[in-house]
């Protein structure tokens, strides 16, 4: 059936969707010999809408995952669903209206179920529309069966080995989400604040000038630090100071991580405001003041300002502190604050009983674990061993939330010591099920964990839930380590580190050789990333695709390298949809010469402008083969683009109609088969970046002859080294200079472009051959 006058992007997408599912094209074939490529896809979070962000992201993996499996590699390409922990009980708060607190626990979790599911339906379509080549016998969720068994395999051998351990100790401690959060899990923001400075008084001294931005802490303070250099206060270490307000006792130290160019240089320390105030309280011994609960508010030790919000509380206690003459100024700042990456909130730094996993104790060996892997770009391996030498806690693992993988563990009321179950009774929840023997002790009566595991804790096992290591170990020994994790660049501290930390911790190889970093889609020059939980940008995915075509949002996608943000960009978009068009178009113009065109040709059949054009696609093939090796998809097709687009399209053609058409020409046979190569070749490099005008075209012109239903299937073009000629390159770029400069002229003269011109006169320094060639126009 001859290919349509136009090509209509929506039907012909769906009609190739069709056929991948009809053919299971994207299958992992385990009864393959064949080199395996395995991709530890990224599990798209359910916390929203999936927004243009994911559709660039997801586009880069599924160009090499189609350019690999063209390459010959058996492609395991899974997909996950990172439904458990805190980002979908806050989407389950933020679309339901509800709080776990107000609808208890059992229907809060029917709640986060739910949305689970709504969303990964809606996250499948948008793959699927996209024409992402996923294979969909391989999916998880990560608050599935097999994630939870895993998950809490994982922990429990851990905690046997003295690798995972539970403490009561300063944690960060996130307000507005009512949970620990790990180091990985804070960003940096930038508030107006304002110094206060405040009066101490010092027995038989001068008044101490403090600054702070956290007056509501006074009644948290400990200590007061000065420089030991710092001569103004050389008197003053050693007394006590009184706090404002509270009364309360406080002796004035030294400690040389006191700044003295900051505020007063005397400063505070409350237990707790920052980190330093934490080494603080460690390395002098200092006693534990706790005036902020875990709601972010003052507690009894506050006295008149208990119950206060922490804002609440400093408005109240700056008042008061001026009343009383003790505020001595205040000037406006700019402060950088540490907030929870989910929700924007300051954080505190609260004394709590919390699971952690070792990192600290295994610096150097995860910072050669990123020296070996590949990184794309390699600057991102920078990022990576920086937050490795910047780490300054070990991992809490645990949350105090509703939706998330249990950490099975229960702890026996006699002795206190913690009781773990059996890998074979795991998945588990120890609210609902006892230990199966009595505590080593005697003891028989047991109180169970009530904290989950944070998602970070599961999603860093994606190779050996997606590999099925437990279900399927032949499986996961074919897959594991896996080729590539593809991954947003602000994921590195947290996905890409705690994957490497759990390989470690277990003894295995390093989960994968490379690790390929998409930027964020920008939603405006200035506007920053586009989040799920904020609103997902200007205009949803499947509104670009249905108004643009799903090739022509792979073409936008595939115009940015690896690392690198991407304003969304219509007109982008809109000569992605040009490219395929012109794709059609040449194909439909070259159907009739190519339906019976030669295979084979001798050279003597072939013209100097088919020699050219071949000697051209050679370079091109080689060229887009080592850059889509080395990861460079956007350089890779920008390369075969401008191929298609000068060499075939605008020159060739135009040069090789007379002899297509006309039968009696010499070299006719020679321009079919030359044009049904090129095109073959060109579709099957354009393939990984527009897989669906590819798919039908291949499948009107040349799935029959060359056997392969699905261009997706066929072989990557080899860079054939019969074609190179250097001197049919520089001849064919002589007739190009000639028959531009000839439509160039005609153009000026007004002539048609179809009139042949009687006479050419070639300047004497151009080839020989060129002298004797007559052109058409």
């Amino acid at each position: 059936m001859p290919l349509a006058a136009r090509y209509h992007a929506a039907t012909e997408e769906a009609a190739a969707q069709a056929l991948w599912r009809s053919l299971s094209a994207n299958a992992f074939d385990t009864a393959s010999t064949a080199p395996v490529f395995a991709i530890d896809t990224p599990p798209p979070t359910v916390s929203g809408k999936l927004h243009l962000g994911h559709v660039y992201s997801y586009t880069h993996t599924d160009l090499i995952a189609r350019f690999q499996r063209m390459r010959g590699r058996n492609v395991y390409y899974p997909m996950g669903f990172d439904d458990n922990g805190l980002p979908t009980e806050r989407l389950v708060e933020k679309t339901r209206g509800v709080r776990a607190t107000q609808v208890g626990r059992e229907e809060f979790i029917r709640l986060c179920l739910e949305v689970g599911d709504e969303a990964e339906r809606d996250y499948r379509a948008l793959w699927e529309r996209l024409g992402l080549s996923i294979d969909w016998g391989h999916t998880y969720r990560s608050i599935g069966t097999l994630a939870r068994r895993t998950a809490q395999t994982s922990f429990v051998d851990l905690a046997r080995r003295g690798l995972a351990y539970r403490s009561e100790a300063p944690a960060i401690w996130c307000p507005e989400c009512q949970t620990a959060i790990a180091q990985a899990e804070l960003n940096d923001l930038e508030r107006a604040s304002t110094f206060f400075t405040l009066a101490f008084a010092v027995d038989g001294a001068e008044p101490l000038r403090i600054a702070t931005t956290r007056p509501e802490l006074l009644p948290a303070c400990v200590a007061i630090f000065v420089h030991p250099d710092d001569v103004r206060y050389a008197d003053s270490i050693g007394r006590e100071a009184v706090v404002p307000l509270s009364g309360h006792r406080v002796p004035i130290l030294a400690d040389a991580a006191a700044e003295t160019e900051k505020g007063t240089g005397a400063v505070m320390c409350c237990t707790f405001g920052d980190t330093t105030d934490i080494t603080w309280w460690r390395e002098h011994h200092l006693p534990l003041r706790a005036a902020l609960d875990r709601a972010g508010r003052l507690t009894a030790l506050a006295g008149d300002y208990a119950g206060l919000s922490a804002r609440a509380a400093r408005e109240r206690i700056v008042a008061d502190l001026d009343a009383a003459g003790l505020l001595l100024a205040s000037e406006p700042i700019t402060q950088t604050v540490r907030v929870h990456e989910r929700c924007d909130t300051p954080v505190e730094y609260l004394i709590v009983r919390q699971w952690f996993i070792r990192v600290l104790d295994f610096k150097e060996d995860l910072l050669d674990a990123g020296r070996r892997i590949t990184w794309h770009p390699a600057s991102m391996g920078e990022r990576y061993r920086d937050w490795v030498e910047n780490l300054r806690w070990d991992w809490c693992v645990s949350r105090q939330r509703y939706f998330g993988v249990p950490i099975p563990v229960w702890y026996c009321e006699t002795c206190g010591e913690p009781i773990f179950p059996d890998a074979a009774d795991l998945p588990l929840d120890p609210a609902e099920t006892a230990p199966r023997a009595a505590c080593a002790c005697g003891g028989e009566t047991f109180t169970p964990e009530r904290d989950v595991f944070d998602t970070w804790a599961t999603s860093s096992l994606s190779p050996q839930i997606a590999g099925q290591m437990l279900a399927d170990p032949s499986l996961y020994a074919r897959v594991y380590p896996y080729a590539m994790r593809p991954q947003a660049h602000e994921i590195i501290r947290t996905w890409a580190f705690y994957t490497i930390v759990r390989a470690i911790h277990a003894g295995e190889p390093l989960p994968w050789s490379h690790v390929a970093i998409s930027g964020w889609g920008l939603a405006g020059e200035g506007q920053g990333k586009i989040s799920k939980s904020r609103g997902g940008g200007p205009m949803s995915p499947h509104e670009m695709i249905e108004r643009m075509s799903a090739d022509a949002a792979r073409y936008w996608a595939a115009s940015t390298g690896p690392g690198k943000d991407a304003i969304i960009s219509e007109e982008k978009m809109a000569q992605g949809a040009k490219l395929v068009n012109k794709l059609w178009n040449v194909a439909r113009f070259s159907e009739r010469f190519i339906s019976d065109a030669p295979t084979r040709v001798s050279r003597a059949d072939l013209m100097p402008i088919d020699q050219w054009l071949l000697a051209r696609l050679r370079h091109v093939v080689a060229r887009a083969t080592v850059q889509m090796e080395a990861y460079e998809y956007a350089a890779a097709k920008a390369g075969i683009e401008g191929f298609f687009w000068r060499e075939l399209a605008d020159n060739y053609l135009e040069l090789a109609k007379a002899r297509l058409y006309d039968a009696t020409l010499t070299g006719h046979d020679g321009a079919r088969h030359t044009l049904r190569l090129a095109l073959s070749t060109v579709l099957r490099l354009f393939a990984p970046f527009l897989p669906h005008v590819t798919e039908r075209i291949w499948g009107e012109l040349f799935a029959a002859r060359d056997g392969q239903p699905t261009i997706h299937r066929a072989p990557w073009p080899e860079a054939d080294h019969t074609w190179e000629d250097a001197s049919a390159e520089a001849t064919g770029e002589a007739v190009i200079s000639i028959a531009a400069a000839v439509r160039r002229f005609k153009s000026e003269q007004g002539i048609s472009l179809a009139t042949e011109l009687p006479v050419l006169q070639v300047a004497p320094g151009d080839p020989p051959s060129l002298q004797r060639e007559r052109l058409l126009a």
